[in-house]
């Protein structure tokens, strides 16, 4: 009896988190757009309950998945709030995917409703019948389409699929710059757990304005603004995509802004930034790639703002950050959350590592994800005993906690038996005049086993050649991390969220050295 008296009583976990934030809220905006729609939170209430009684009105049902691949759109984020009320596992997957890409995607994760652009319905239909996908329905850019006709028509109450916090509420899949993907399974208590932690630790309040320019089947845009915004009954500016002159437009309008480093750059490209046009934010927060201490720099210089940079990966929603108050340092990525354990490990063995040592970094608390979907083995390989689980990014502790990240312990480069850790040499490259950003990679070498080259990317109109990037380096580094050849490209291969793919510069140059000791000297 008192099991089914505790399942009477059980509450759809996250979207009671949202109920409590926004009580007496209702007549609060909760979204504008530069298109003129403007929604509050008694509207969100209303609308992703009619989302979530069609999808059940569809046959859908607790635990089943919903895989969306539509563009960014208002509805588009009803829908997310829709199926995660219905006790559904919400799989957003990237516009850009291809229907071959998609195959993997939808055979993997047999969802059994699938939402696609009404201009790709007719193309993923033998894709859908593949998967055993069992409704096919559309939702376009500007938020019409057969999901939208099916909302329309439904209730605007709906009565919350019951759901613990360690019942799935999203299956995102990894970005895969090395690797096939995986799909990352994510609690409601994941969501519930980082969302109030970084609203607390960020400052959002209902005062608060999010200018949101980025894509939202990406945990960034999706989980770590949209659900922080949530949770502190704020505003939120919500642009289809990135572009910096409306972003400076709006900027006296919203107090914060989320962005990936390409945004910063562009921006500091514009004409129009400046400390007046900055005047009225206070926080501008980057992640999910590094940001170069030149931009660091250069953005305060602009503005008078510290850009506040963060760490975290899908698995793991966010797990570091630069303080709201206190020192941001250029380079680093601050410090653990609240709640959150952080260590750093010998990659190999396992073996904690002390202060400023090297390793792999590896993380416990409740924003870490329950494991990999439908790959046990996975997941069992990436955790260790004692419930850490093992990022595969390389980084260290410094004196005051910092955390700094090395790069991917995959990337680590290991020549003539000696580590070379790429973040060090491309800070040394990225520091030289004329060049923008740099890649260090390992390469098969007949005497090495790897040697070491950097593919480094110059300024517009800078004169650079190898051997004089090769003779300023050898001033700050060992002998042994230097690269053996210096390779200049137009730009750096890029993932959707900007990160560098360093496997493509892998695959692209993998006979730079040859394979024998005598076919480089």
């Amino acid at each position: 009896m008192q099991v089914r008296s505790h399942q009477t009583a059980m509450t759809n976990h996250f979207f009671q988190k949202i109920r409590d934030a926004i009580s007496e809220r209702e007549s609060r905006t909760f979204l504008e757009t530069p298109a003129g729609v403007s929604w509050t939170y008694a509207g969100v209430a209303a609308l992703s309950a009619r989302y979530a009684s069609a999808l059940a009105e569809l046959g859908l049902e607790a635990g089943d998945r919903v895989a969306v691949q539509v563009e960014k759109s208002p509805e588009a984020l009803m829908l997310y709030l829709g199926a995660i009320r219905a006790g559904a596992v919400f799989l957003p997957l990237n516009p850009a995917y291809t229907n071959a890409e998609l195959d993997y995607f939808l055979g993997d994760a047999e969802p059994t409703i699938l939402i696609c652009d009404p201009a790709r319905r007719a193309g993923l239909a033998p894709v859908a019948a593949r998967a055993k996908v069992r409704s096919l329905e559309t939702l376009g850019p500007d938020g019409q389409g057969s999901l939208r006709d099916r909302s329309d028509i439904s209730v605007p109450h709906f009565k919350d699929a019951p759901r613990g916090p360690d019942d799935l509420a999203a299956i995102l899949y990894t970005s895969g710059t090395t690797g096939r993907s995986k799909g990352a399974m994510l609690t409601h208590g994941n969501l519930a757990s980082n969302a109030e932690v970084l609203a607390t630790l960020w400052r959002f309040s209902p005062a608060d304005v999010l200018l949101h320019a980025l894509p939202i089947y990406h945990t960034h845009g999706l989980f770590v603004a949209v659900n922080t915004l949530l949770l502190s009954g704020g505003k939120i500016l919500f642009l289809p995509k990135f572009d910096s002159t409306q972003c400076l437009a709006l900027m006296p309008q919203a107090t914060t802004m989320m962005g990936v480093p390409t945004f910063y750059t562009r921006l500091l490209r514009h004409e129009n930034l400046s400390r007046e046009r900055t005047a009225h934010m206070r926080l501008f927060i980057s992640g999910s790639a590094p940001l170069l201490e030149e931009t660091h720099r250069a953005w305060f210089e602009r503005t008078g703002h510290v850009i506040l940079e963060r760490y975290g990966m899908t698995e793991t929603n966010m797990t570091t950050s630069n303080p709201y108050d206190g020192e941001r340092k250029a380079g680093t990525v601050g410090l653990p959350l609240p709640g959150v354990a952080l260590r750093i490990a010998e990659p190999e063995t396992g073996a904690i590592l002390g202060q400023a040592e090297t390793g792999v970094i590896e993380v416990k608390g409740p924003n870490v994800f329950k494991g990999y979907w439908r790959n046990p083995e996975k997941t069992a390989a990436e955790f260790r005993s004692d419930g850490f689980f093992i990022t595969g990014d390389l980084g260290k502790i410094d004196e005051s906690g910092y955390v700094h990240i090395l790069g991917r312990a995959k990337d680590l480069i290991i020549s003539g038996g000696f580590n070379v850790y790429p973040k060090e040499v491309e800070a040394e490259i990225d520091a030289l005049a004329g060049v923008i950003e740099s890649a260090v990679i390992g390469l098969p070498h007949g005497d090495f086993g790897e040697g070491v080259a950097a593919i480094v990317v110059p300024a517009p109109g800078a004169s650079l050649d190898e051997q004089a990037v090769q003779d300023a380096l050898s001033k700050n580094l060992a002998k042994f991390k230097l690269p053996k050849r210096v390779i200049f490209v137009d730009e750096l291969p890029r993932n959707a969220m900007g990160k560098v793919q360093k496997n493509l510069l892998r695959e692209t140059f993998r006979d730079l050295f040859g394979s024998r000791p005598d076919d480089y000297p």
